[in-house]
């Protein structure tokens, strides 16, 4: 589909806005905040119309876009200019480093990815800590007044002026109305942002809010996820400590008991029963017979009588 208005795109988008295309070129591209030496990547930049704008302030920018129509066009109009890098790649899969760029932006083609939420994390992965994302689309008018007017432009009168210019173009920018329709406001893309992990997240309306302008950066230190312990892993084993084993107390010896003391009548009785002992000992020995002595008697022999 956009390989077929990529020749008038431009032209086109400058006569649908009466011109204030220009002006949001403008505000987005000082929202970004190029300078020389900044590496800057720019999303569905089609012709490359954004990426020459941050050319002019000195810094070197990759042109990201799904149709090889609008790439192969922008090609041809910045030829000269060795700043620009055109790219074929999905917002959704980019084929770039993580910390790759110092800033990105995308203008009006958010919408248009299959997954924008995927596209806005992948915008956070290739851009370093501390750089900035900015995003330029189409967004709802706060104010009925507005809102109601710009509602029936976009669905009746806009396709018909861009199939004027280009006969391929209608059907586009009818999808165009109908994206826009279904695309959420400004503080739901906001969320979107801060979910993808971005920080600081903040918008302003452009043009009474038919375009919001909104901008985040990449955190300087990337939160490590929390480690959740899992209940059904059975806990670490504490290695075992050896207790020291306990002394056997030493046997105790026996000690002797002193014999108990006699009692003063104990001790009269036994020396009474001593000294009866004696006696009777002495009595025995004085009583008893005396042995008969033995004589030498000599027998006369029976010659000598």
């Amino acid at each position: 589909m956009f390989d077929e208005v990529s020749p008038r795109y431009d032209l086109i988008n400058d006569v649908l806005t009466v011109g204030n295309d220009r002006l949001w070129r403008i505000a987005t591209t000082n929202a970004l905040a190029p300078r020389k030496g900044m590496r800057v990547l720019e999303l569905a930049a089609g012709t490359g119309t954004s990426s020459a704008a941050i050319a002019k302030h000195g810094a070197s920018g990759v042109a990201a876009d799904f149709s090889e129509g609008m790439l192969e066009e922008g090609r041809k109009r910045h030829a000269g200019n060795e700043l620009i890098e055109f790219v074929f790649a999905d917002a959704t899969a980019l084929p770039f480093d993580d910390n790759s760029f110092d800033a990105a932006t995308i203008s009006y083609g958010l919408r248009n990815v299959s997954d924008p939420r995927k596209a806005l994390e992948e915008m956070r992965r290739v851009v370093k800590p501390g750089g900035r994302v900015v995003i330029a689309e189409f967004s709802t008018p706060p104010s009925q007044l507005v809102r109601v007017p710009y509602g029936l432009y976009g669905k009746y009168v806009l396709p018909r002026i861009a199939g004027v210019i280009n006969r391929d173009a209608a059907e586009a920018y009818k999808y165009l109305n109908e994206s826009i329709e279904q695309w959420p406001n400004q503080r739901e893309l906001a969320r979107w942002m801060r979910e993808a992990g971005f920080e600081r997240v903040a918008y302003r309306n452009l043009t009474f809010g038919i375009v919001a302008l909104h901008r985040g950066f990449v955190p300087r230190e990337v939160p490590k996820p929390a480690v959740v312990a899992d209940a059904t892993a059975p806990a670490p084993k504490k290695p075992a400590v050896k207790k020291p084993a306990a002394k056997k107390p030493a046997a105790k010896k026996p000690v002797a008991k002193a014999a108990p003391k006699a009692s003063p009548a104990a001790k009269s009785a036994t020396s009474t029963s001593k000294s009866g002992t004696a006696a009777v000992k002495k009595s025995a020995k004085q009583t008893a017979p005396a042995a008969p002595k033995q004589t030498n008697t000599v027998k006369p022999n029976a010659g000598d009588a």
